[in-house]
């Protein structure tokens, strides 16, 4: 396609996007402190930069995938940030679940500089990055997201521009907070269910038939919770972390919205017994330990 692409993240998120867009005949490099996380893509044909200077001296798409909004700005920002070292003209595409804030913040430091800044967070987990099936719900301008399309095409199955900077991260907020909510919900109804006498498997069948299926009925329960797999590769410190995100931003807007305030409060509760290193999915044993545990 004709584009250098960096990848600054090499997790299980960035470093498949970096292998899938190499596998893909795209020239990639990438950066992240870990040695491990760079053998790992460098052994799938992904360049390694220097430094930030390097990475963004060879780039014309540079492509975040971060922990939280405060490595975003952590790695863009200051002196010697990706905002002040990028070439003009050059579009950086955060998949990072961020905050809003902090993208319309980054994004006016980066256009200063020549650069255009999209918020696309991902849905698909590892999975996903390693397939190029992820969906992106993208903020930003129309012309930016046109540039680095083919990009984007060759990470994902489904992209949905949403509006402009600051967007995508709203989207992807309230995307996570339905889902941290329907994992309950769905545990809560299979535990009521079985108590009755029906399976957990024959009901998430009947409930994917009807009305009330959700991504945790169709995706999480069949692949990672009734199996008690539990290896999504996404953990409850992430999704704690993006439930903490829909908390504040209903605080930041003045809205009283109660589901909504007691799946903040669930999650919260959950790190007295489930750790910020399981998966999140584990959000299910605090329904019905007999049920979901991993000993059972």
């Amino acid at each position: 396609m004709g584009l250098n692409v960096g990848v600054i993240g090499l997790g299980n998120m960035g470093g498949n996007m970096a292998i899938t867009l190499a596998r893909k005949g795209v020239s990639v490099i990438g950066l992240d402190p870990s040695e491990l996380a760079r053998s790992r893509v460098a052994a799938e044909g992904v360049s390694l930069a220097e430094g930030l200077q390097d990475l963004a001296a060879r780039c014309e798409v540079i492509v975040l995938s971060l922990p939280k909004a405060e490595h975003v700005e952590a790695v863009c920002l200051g002196e010697k940030g990706l905002a002040r070292l990028v070439k003009a003209g050059a579009v950086i595409v955060d998949t990072t679940t961020s905050t809003p804030d902090t993208s319309r913040k980054v994004a006016a430091v980066f256009a200063e500089n020549g650069a255009d800044f999209l918020d696309a967070p991902v849905s698909g987990g590892p999975a996903g990055a390693a397939a190029g099936t992820m969906t992106m719900v993208i903020g930003g301008c129309e012309e930016a997201l046109t540039k680095v399309m083919p990009v984007l095409e060759a990470m994902s199955t489904t992209r949905v521009h949403v509006g402009d900077v600051g967007a995508g991260n709203i989207a992807k907020i309230a995307n996570n907070l339905l889902a941290a909510a329907h994992l309950i919900t769905t545990a809560e109804a299979v535990s009521m269910a079985a108590k009755a006498g029906v399976s957990p498997e024959k009901l998430i069948e009947g409930i994917n038939a009807g009305s009330g299926r959700s991504g945790a009925s169709q995706g999480m329960f069949p692949t990672w919770v009734l199996n008690k797999a539990y290896n999504s590769g996404f953990t409850m410190g992430l999704m704690r972390k993006d439930v903490g995100l829909a908390k504040d931003l209903i605080a930041e807007l003045g809205l009283d919205l109660p589901l909504a305030a007691a799946t903040a409060e669930a999650w919260a509760a959950s790190a007295e017994t489930l750790p910020d290193s399981d998966d999140f999915c584990c959000i299910v044993q605090r329904t019905d330990e007999q049920l979901f545990g991993k000993g059972e």
